[in-house]
């Protein structure tokens, strides 16, 4: 907790507050008697310092008295409770008090204190004093609904940020499972071959599952890890197939320093292997280019698909929850488009890591 989020206790009503909110109120006090003391400074010459400092430490505390009666009894207890007609009713009595006070210091002040030099008749001084404490009095309720207000937001804020969280690691708590179902499935198929093959993706899987459970629990990696973590994929993928199917994956741009959202790459690979290369095992291919810039990164995959093959609301979880992250981590920053034609699937990422939005081509 910082110096300015302490609370305090308030003198007299035992009142917690903090020392930020302690702060301000004085500022505010400060600022109210330096104009007072500017506007009544003729009084030093006409009735002497001690009669000078009398008006104006009596106005002051008058006016600190009407102000809090009103911010921590009044609008509590009938403003806020919609009870306006009891709020406005007590705020005009405390005015009046008020004015009966003050009116009484001004007599004693002016009238027998510094003599008779007031040309002002009692209506006009009534409606000074009236308005100048209305005018204070507004002041310190707006200070008090800003301050409130901020607070709020603030809080609103916080919420807000853990909320995104949240939603950002259920997300990705759902990539995980998504993505061993289908590396399960490649290794019970390699074992039921008996493959000699079977050790290296059990290798390559614990080299994977420990960038997922250890690497990519912060809100970035670098991106160099990511793209590993990608070409890794893709390698226990190519084991599935008997055949040799045309996959590639080009990386160009420089990756040193570069940082990405974790997983973020893998579910357009996947989509493509899921159904395209899985659908269609002979004569399939698949090409990944990846575009490195030091503002952002490109990433576009294209496979082959069948033509009698249509997707299912099942095939397009990985792709709903990638937008959904996107939405979340990179918010008016990214751009992923999808073209799904009658053999050839297109899937186009874009992510600009600068707060530099992307606009659609």
């Amino acid at each position: 907790m910082s110096f300015f989020e302490k609370q305090v206790t308030m003198p007299f009503s035992g009142r917690l507050i903090t020392v930020k909110y302690a702060l301000m109120h004085a500022v505010y006090w400060i600022l109210i008697t330096g104009f007072f003391i500017y506007e009544k400074k003729y009084l030093i010459y006409k009735a002497t310092l001690p009669f000078f400092l009398v008006c104006v430490i009596g106005r002051i505390m008058l006016l600190i008295g009407i102000a809090y009666l009103n911010l921590h009894y009044f609008l509590p207890r009938y403003f806020l409770k919609r009870k306006y007609l009891h709020y406005f009713s007590l705020v005009l009595a405390s005015m009046v008090m008020y004015l009966i006070a003050q009116g009484l210091l001004d007599y004693i002040l002016y009238g027998y204190v510094i003599g008779p030099m007031r040309n002002s008749s009692v209506l006009e001084t009534i409606s000074y004093n009236f308005f100048s404490t209305l005018w204070y009095i507004g002041l310190i309720v707006a200070l008090k609904f800003s301050i409130d207000w901020y607070a709020q937001q603030r809080i609103l804020q916080r919420i807000l940020v853990e909320k995104l969280k949240a939603e950002v690691n259920f997300l990705r708590s759902q990539v995980n499972p998504h993505f061993l179902f289908n590396i399960l499935n490649n290794l019970y198929a390699l074992t039921l071959k008996k493959s000699d093959l079977a050790p290296e993706v059990v290798l390559k899987l614990s080299e994977m599952m420990e960038y997922m459970l250890y690497d990519s629990d912060g809100g970035s990696v670098p991106l160099d890890k990511e793209i590993g973590y990608l070409n890794n994929y893709i390698e226990l993928e190519k084991i599935r197939y008997d055949t040799s199917p045309d996959i590639s994956l080009q990386i160009s741009g420089d990756t040193d320093g570069k940082e990405i959202a974790p997983l973020l790459l893998l579910p357009l690979v996947e989509n493509a292997f899921k159904h395209g290369l899985s659908r269609q095992p002979e004569k399939s291919w698949l090409h990944g280019k990846i575009k490195v810039s030091k503002s952002g990164i490109e990433f576009s995959v294209e496979n082959s698909k069948s033509a009698a093959y249509q997707n299912n609301s099942r095939g397009g979880i990985g792709l709903d929850n990638l937008r959904k992250r996107l939405e979340l981590l990179y918010p008016g920053r990214y751009l992923l488009t999808i073209e799904d034609k009658k053999e050839v699937f297109n899937a186009f990422m874009k992510i600009n890591f600068q707060g530099t939005p992307v606009v659609a081509s």
